[in-house]
């Protein structure tokens, strides 16, 4: 026990020996803890050690028993390890044997799922099939339904355009193989169900529009559709227009006659207008109007799902159709009170009334409609019997023409004659006279029908009349009469250029016998021929006969004394000319050709070649200023 006390604590003086302590820092701070207990080496030196000995052995008892406690841990973890390995062992031996079983499984799954997709793949191509080429059963069941019993939903449209789907797939199949007796079966088979439908779709478009023949109608949304369907099938589609037409043209027939007959509203009757023949035509034309606007607004609603360009040609050939029914009523009302019709202004405005409708109709309706073809016959009758009329009128007026008063004022048959013409072209400032195209050609006729026979009437009692200056006063008062009720309207530019030269012929008579008139009684007239004719050859113009210095001294006196008081020489007639204009330019045209003859006369008597003494003659600019003292 003592051997091994010793040894042992020889292991631990060695071991104290061999160890650095002065790089053990635990070591270090101990002794700088102890030294601070002890400051000086004293006999307590080895009570400290024992101390200091038994604190270290309790110290690593309790180490030892902490130690032994970790240690039993330890070692239960370590059987929990083992007892987990064994376990895993065991799972991975079980896995193992499983794989080995589940391995011919997987290789049978595997193969289950490659067929599961060419069954799904095969399943899709069937479904795609079936879907591309025949109708599903609801689909059969509502196309059914149709055929059988006429019923048209919704859904059955989409039934319809899927068969036009159908119909383009097997197409399409055919043209890549075109010796498939199952395509051809089967194309067979959806033409038969796509011309059922069709068939049970015209019958029921047939139905709905035997039944709008009524006022007051709202149309179905399924009419609409039914039309848009129908609308590639040209014979069926223009079939059930053509029945909507009757139905149409059913309802507004009746209309007509209510309002004719009964008014409508607070109306009264049309025909209580007959006695008003513009009054009575124009009510019948507004009413055809609002009710054939009416009939475009109904038309647009039942062909709005068709394409834009199907819709205007359809539309104004079936407003063609249902217009039709109106002419002949129309027609023989208007033709029973033209007949009796005897004013030509109601006339020129019916006939313009009937063009403008006419033109109007056509851009709503097609320009060949009975409708519009009846209005232009209308007008043609109308503009006929206005023309007759007025030729009639005219020449009754113009047969009644006398000679003038003594005023030369155009008589009481001109003015008529001008009222009537007046009232003519006045008409024309009604909206219905923007119809004609031609308006300058119209103007012609109406000119031709009037103011010719006026004038040859004119002339007619012109001849008559033994006086020129009266003939041409005359005259000048017609023409500008005529210029006056004429000057206010359009397209009237060749007549007022016929009647401006008419009326400057005249006023040249006027001159020339008015000029003549003063030359003579100044006994200048045969001096001023004179005096034109004298040639430098022919000597002195003193020395001719009737030329001589006295005689010239008298006529200038006479000439003076025309100077003092012009207008003591001035014809009666002129102050019977009715137009100021016309009458001041007489006058001083008259003037001008006096002063142009008295000029040469001057000329000729102050030439010192002709030998005349001094006659103290008025000079030119003297004259000029007394007879145009203004100019």
């Amino acid at each position: 026990m003592a051997h091994n006390d010793a040894a042992s604590l020889k292991k631990r003086v060695d071991k104290l020996m061999v160890s650095k302590l002065e790089d053990d820092e635990e070591f270090i701070e101990t002794m700088n803890y102890v030294t601070g207990l002890i400051p000086e080496h004293t006999i307590d030196e080895r009570k400290l050690r024992l101390t200091l000995q038994d604190r270290e052995l309790q110290m690593n008892r309790k180490f030892l028993e902490n130690f032994e406690k970790m240690n039993d841990s330890v070692q239960e973890f370590v059987d929990k390890i083992e007892t987990m390995n064994l376990i895993c062992t065991e799972l991975t031996a079980r896995i193992q044997t499983n794989k080995e079983k589940t391995r011919d499984l997987l290789t049978k799954t595997a193969s289950l799922q490659q067929a599961k997709k060419q069954l799904v793949t095969e399943r899709n191509y069937i479904d795609d099939f079936f879907n591309k080429y025949s109708l599903t059963n609801n689909e059969e069941i509502i196309l059914g339904s149709a055929i059988n019993e006429g019923q048209i939903s919704d859904p059955f449209f989409k039934v319809l355009r899927k068969l036009s789907v159908i119909q383009q797939n097997i197409s399409s199949a055919l043209s890549v193989d075109a010796e498939s007796t199952a395509l051809q079966e089967m194309k067979r088979q959806v033409e038969e169900k796509d011309q059922a439908a069709f068939n049970a779709l015209f019958s029921f478009a047939q139905r709905e529009c035997r039944l709008l023949n009524v006022e007051f109608l709202e149309l179905k949304p399924i009419l609409h559709m039914a039309l848009e369907a129908l609308q590639p099938r040209e014979k069926l589609f223009e079939v059930v227009l053509e029945e909507y037409s009757a139905a149409r043209r059913s309802f507004i027939v009746r209309a007509y006659i209510d309002v004719m007959t009964k008014g409508k509203g607070l109306s009264k009757p049309i025909e209580n207008l007959s006695a008003d023949p513009l009054r009575y035509a124009s009510d019948m034309l507004a009413w055809i109007h609002q009710a054939l606007e009416g009939e475009i607004e109904l038309l647009q609603g039942l062909l709005k799902s068709c394409p834009p360009e199907v819709i205007t040609p359809t539309s104004k050939k079936t407003l063609s159709n249902i217009s039709e029914a109106l002419c002949q009523p129309l027609k023989l009302r208007i033709e029973q009170n033209l007949s009796r019709e005897t004013n030509s202004v109601v006339l020129y405005r019916l006939s313009s009334l009937f063009l403008y409708y006419s033109r109007h109709f056509e851009n709503s309706a097609n320009s060949e409609s009975m409708l519009v073809r009846t209005l232009k016959g209308l007008h043609e009758l109308a503009s006929n019997m206005f023309f007759s009329v007025v030729s009639s009128t005219v020449q009754k007026i113009l047969n009644n023409m006398s000679v003038p008063d003594y005023d030369l004022l155009p008589v009481n048959a001109i003015n008529q004659t001008l009222f009537l013409l007046r009232d003519i072209l006045e008409s024309q400032n009604d909206g219905a006279f923007t119809a004609i195209v031609d308006k300058k050609e119209t103007y012609a006729r109406i000119f031709s029908h009037v103011l010719d026979p006026l004038n040859q009437s004119i002339q007619l009692v012109c001849s008559n009349m033994h006086n020129p200056l009266d003939v041409a006063v005359y005259m000048l008062n017609c023409l500008n009469a005529i210029k006056t009720v004429i000057i206010m309207y359009q397209y009237t530019d060749s007549k007022l250029e016929m009647i401006k030269a008419q009326i400057e012929a005249n006023e040249d008579v006027l001159v020339g016998e008015q000029a003549s008139t003063v030359l003579i009684k100044c006994s200048m007239l045969d001096i001023y021929t004179k005096c034109v004719a004298h040639q430098s050859n022919q000597g002195p113009l003193s020395q001719i006969q009737g030329m001589e210095p006295e005689r010239i001294r008298e006529s200038l006196g006479q000439f003076k004394q025309f100077l003092a008081k012009p207008e003591g020489y001035q014809a009666h007639q002129m102050v019977k000319i009715a137009s100021a204009r016309s009458r001041e330019t007489v006058e001083k045209r008259t003037a001008e050709h006096i002063i142009t003859a008295f000029r040469i006369i001057h000329d000729k008597i102050v030439d010192p070649a002709n030998l005349y003494p001094d006659l103290g003659i008025t000079s030119v600019e003297e004259v000029s200023k007394i007879l145009l003292p203004h100019s």
